[in-house]
């Protein structure tokens, strides 16, 4: 990745703080950028007139944007829980889910992914999850969350087709995190399943990042840099 350019992050919960941390820490970029609800000015993934706003001030920093994250996702919360039956589904909580997992970051491409630059490296990634994968589910359950994540992997890749066309060197990708230390996993870590701090999360997936290549562009990997299937 070229160094001297910016570096955003989108989400400001566990993993985009510490994520935010260690590229200050590592002084790659000229610039780093964290944002969300409580910044100047905020971004909210359900928002797009943030979201545009949020764009508006990426662009006024006149650097080229190298490394682009959006670390935001809903799992659980006021208006439900992931489902264990067909018999839980709900709307609200469906709408929710797929809001902040599939629509949000849709708009997110919309807004930032033209402040991606036209020549040079430069990476997008998307917090997906494993659970998201087709291919993988043998548990079944969670319909919403596996739902608006399967869509967000599919908006990955086509959105990696277009990009490709404007940057042959730009990558996109669908990141799977693994379990984390935070809010969203919390209620739902198994005993045994390794649960890992946000700040080594936030090393892994940097890594992962930074070894991608434009061949891989439109995949879904792990935060070991293993491909996961759709």
């Amino acid at each position: 990745m070229a160094e001297h350019g910016l570096a955003v992050v989108l989400g400001t919960g566990g993993i985009g703080t510490a994520l935010r941390d260690e590229l200050l820490s590592r002084g790659q970029y000229a610039q780093v950028l964290a944002l969300g609800r409580t910044t100047e000015p905020a971004f909210d993934v359900t928002d797009e007139a943030r979201i545009a706003t949020a764009a508006a001030h990426v662009a006024a920093q006149h650097l080229p944007l190298r490394l682009l994250v959006l670390a935001t996702g809903f799992l659980h919360g006021d208006n439900g829980q992931p489902e264990r039956s067909w018999a839980h589904l709900d709307s609200a909580y469906l709408q929710q889910v797929f809001q902040v997992n599939a629509v949000g970051p849709a708009l997110v491409m919309k807004h930032f992914l033209p402040l991606l630059p036209t020549t040079g490296p430069c990476v997008a990634g998307f917090l997906s999850a494993r659970v998201g994968s087709v291919g993988d589910n043998a548990l079944g359950g969670w319909y919403g969350y596996r739902a608006s994540k399967a869509a967000l992997n599919q908006l990955v890749k086509t959105a990696a087709i277009e990009l490709a066309r404007r940057n042959k060197q730009a990558v996109c990708v669908a990141l799977h995190p693994g379990t984390v230390a935070t809010a969203l996993s919390q209620p739902f870590a198994k005993t045994g399943l390794k649960v890992r701090p946000p700040a080594e999360a936030a090393r892994e997936l940097l890594a992962v990042l930074a070894g991608l290549n434009a061949s891989q562009s439109g995949g879904f990997v792990d935060h070991l840099g293993h491909t996961v299937p759709w």
